[in-house]
């Protein structure tokens, strides 16, 4: 890296620079090495500089960014700045747009079409379906899935998009190299193989009570649209739902029971104007892309598979029935049923009942 890379980044990284003040610095010294180089009695004549900010420019060393540029560099990741044209032009226009990014995985993903899938991490098992059918559908139908790496629906959503094969990116409220929380490192890993992580916190830098509001705006940030599956009154969800609105961004919440309080935040949403999300037909059409007539031929499903899933479309079914019902033995129904079970398209309750995980599109839609 030139030494005015070094110099940006560690402009970037002084606590209380932002995209603004940075310009204004800027504009005033000419490049950052100029800035770096400035007296607190120069910077202080910047206007709407603080004491604060103007000590802490002060004392800031290209040395601070070269060692952060070489740590990402060592932790396989690349550090963007608004002048490197894989920075996400969609997350230079937005309010306190991010000065600098750190990437590792694809970073190509950051200049596709997206959809920004989240949820609460206390969460139903209505909740774990509809965000697999999202997220599934949507990577399906090529949409990039965003997300917050985060514990519950933001976990599902990532895991779903990689499991039919779909790109994703996850937004960290920390630095590159730290896992959090610590049950996500399988995840971390699969989204590093085959996605892109991203986030605004230098290397190692651990998460803290202010880091996942700014996280929020970036997830909002990236994708044209913010899909709802599943959240509280108070949820966290719905900060990224305000950063969404405050963007400029649409926004879609997945309905639920009245009795559930998973489904409260969901609900109250639309209520107050947010577009109610039925089906991946309403997403995707905020994109121009046309929903698959029958979700089937989307899971390249097997005449067999076929067979067998036509009975669950009339409710939960045990294998005898099915088995009763397709004329077969119950010995090659269930191989058939668990092979579904694995690969996410049914799910097996209690009592051996099974029930299809991604359901048949309604009458009206197809």
């Amino acid at each position: 890296m030139k030494d005015i890379d070094n110099a940006y980044v560690s402009l970037a990284l002084v606590p209380g620079i932002g995209r603004a003040r940075l310009s204004r610095l800027l504009a005033t010294f000419g490049g950052p090495a100029d800035v770096l180089g400035a007296s607190f009695a120069e910077l202080a004549t910047v206007p709407r500089m603080s004491r604060a900010a103007a000590t802490a420019v002060a004392n800031a060393s290209a040395h601070d960014g070269k060692r952060v540029i070489e740590r990402t560099v060592q932790l396989g990741g690349v550090v963007l700045t608004p002048a490197d044209p894989r920075f996400p032009a969609s997350l230079s226009s937005i309010p306190d747009a991010p000065t600098l990014l750190f990437a590792h995985g694809d970073v190509a993903l950051l200049a596709r079409p997206a959809v920004a899938v989240v949820g609460s991490r206390l969460h139903s098992r209505y909740g774990d379906e509809v965000c697999r059918h999202f997220a599934g559908g949507l990577a399906r139908a090529g949409l990039v899935i965003v997300s917050g790496m985060a514990r519950g629906l933001d976990a599902v959503a990532h895991h779903a998009c990689l499991d039919v094969g779909g790109d994703t990116i996850g937004v960290l409220g920390n630095g590159l190299g730290v896992v959090y929380p610590a049950a996500n490192r399988a995840l971390y890993d699969r989204v590093v193989e085959s996605g892109c992580l991203l986030t605004e916190f230098p290397p190692g830098e651990r998460p803290h009570a202010g880091s996942f509001p700014r996280r929020n705006r970036l997830i909002s940030g990236l994708a044209a649209a913010t899909v709802v599956v599943e959240a509280r009154e108070r949820s966290g969800a719905l900060i990224t739902v305000d950063c969404a609105l405050a963007q400029g961004r649409e926004v879609f919440a997945v309905p639920g029971p009245i009795s559930s309080a998973t489904s409260a935040g969901c609900n109250r949403l639309i209520q107050q104007g947010a577009r109610p999300a039925l089906g991946l037909e309403d997403v995707l059409e905020e994109y121009g892309i046309n929903a698959a007539a029958d979700p089937d031929e989307a899971l390249d499903l097997s005449p067999d598979e076929l067979k067998v899933l036509a009975p669950l479309d009339r409710g939960p079914s045990s294998p005898d029935e099915v088995a009763e019902a397709v004329e077969w033995s119950v010995e090659r129904t269930l191989v058939v049923l668990t092979d579904l079970e694995l690969r996410g398209v049914v799910t097996c309750d209690p009592g051996k009942l099974f029930r299809r995980t991604v359901q048949p599109v309604p009458e009206r839609e197809r």
